[in-house]
């Protein structure tokens, strides 16, 4: 059955003929047509009983037309887009209109309460659980996107100076991805000197590579529609021994997860399996955030690796696995790498080595 199908039979199940999607990256999940409409409006109409719809600024109507089989209409920016989605529906009639309420703002929302009379309900779970379980051809091009991570890894690696700043590395980093046919990072590229790395989510700046320090990178590209995401943290120079054994408690509490995860345990157990390696030694409140997140084409999705879920992990399922500690003034250390589920354990799509690299300072 095609994703498009799945909603039409989803829409007669819940007894409802329209649900709205408004997530550029579910609309090419669904259609296989991206978009960023920045702060124009893009939406996907589908039916229970009739062909999809779309709607897209006036400018991406060409290239929407290239690439769907079904209507694609749009607005000039001068134009109401509201009276003109209400003008092109074939039916603004229903008593249930579902929509992705994690993606509709308060703008949009109002705007489709001048289209739609009937009661929002909100798609975001069945949406989340279809994109949950990985095909075999979404693992391979997130197969790619990880080798492109260990490319970009490296890379990172080659630049690393007591004469650079953090930013100095992720310019190069950047660069030269974009040499390779990348056009597009997951998210912003992390790296970060000494006492920087202390911080979950530290901020990149002008501080130059510390000697005999930790140095974490934070990396992930996009590629095929798919995201990839991976951590590593290396030595500069000669590090102090506490410096090391955190980082080898960090690496024993996420081989110790991967090796855990099969099809059949828990999110919570898998979460559990890293932290008790962590407190037992003492630091568990150093390790403040969950496990892991989903991956796939966007690169934070369903569902958290984290205490508290009892989600079954199913074959299928891809997501990170990445403990860290971090102790304010002293250290930081994180280690990554996202994942696939198999019948009987966990594959990763990064290869870039987790014993303890050094680079001298």
């Amino acid at each position: 059955m095609s994703k498009l199908s799945q909603i039409c039979a989803y829409l007669n199940q819940e007894g409802a003929n329209i649900a709205v999607f408004s997530d550029p990256v579910t609309v090419n999940y669904l259609t296989g047509f991206y978009c960023d409409p920045h702060e124009r409006q893009m939406l996907l109409f589908v039916y229970n009983d009739s062909a999809p719809l779309l709607f897209v600024p006036a400018l991406e109507i060409a290239r929407a037309s290239e690439a769907l089989d079904f209507p694609v209409f749009g607005y000039q920016d001068s134009e109401n887009p509201w009276e003109k989605i209400k003008a092109v529906l074939p039916s603004t009639d229903s008593k249930k209109v579902f929509a992705e309420f994690d993606h509709l703002n308060v703008t949009k929302f109002q705007g489709l309460q001048t289209v739609f009379q009937g009661r929002f309900e909100n798609l975001t779970p069945f949406i989340q659980r279809m994109r949950l379980i990985k095909s075999q051809d979404e693992i391979e091009k997130m197969l790619i996107a990880g080798d492109f991570a260990d490319k970009a890894m490296q890379i990172g690696f080659d630049n690393i100076s007591l004469d650079v700043t953090e930013t100095d590395i992720i310019a190069q980093i950047e660069f030269g991805m974009k040499k390779q046919g990348i056009n597009k990072m997951s998210f912003d590229t992390m790296v970060l000197t000494g006492n920087n790395a202390a911080n979950p989510h530290g901020i990149p700046g002008t501080n130059k590579i510390e000697n005999d320090a930790l140095l974490l990178f934070d990396l992930g590209v996009e590629t095929l529609g798919y995201t990839s995401d991976m951590t590593r943290t290396v030595a500069v120079g000669q590090p102090d021994q506490f410096k090391k054994d955190i980082y080898e408690l960090c690496l024993e509490a996420q081989l110790t997860a991967q090796d855990f995860i099969k099809p059949g345990v828990t999110a919570a157990e898998v979460d559990a399996a890293a932290r008790n390696v962590i407190e037992k030694a003492g630091y568990g409140e150093y390790f403040n955030h969950r496990l892991g997140h989903g991956l796939g084409m966007d690169v934070h999705e369903f569902p958290s690796i984290m205490a508290g879920n009892d989600m079954v992990i199913e074959e299928g399922m891809c997501f990170s696995v990445e403990p860290g500690i971090y102790i304010p003034g002293k250290v930081g250390v994180r280690i990554e790498d996202c994942g696939y589920v198999t019948k009987d354990d966990f594959k990763v799509f990064t290869q870039t080595p987790k014993e303890l690299l050094y680079f001298e300072g």
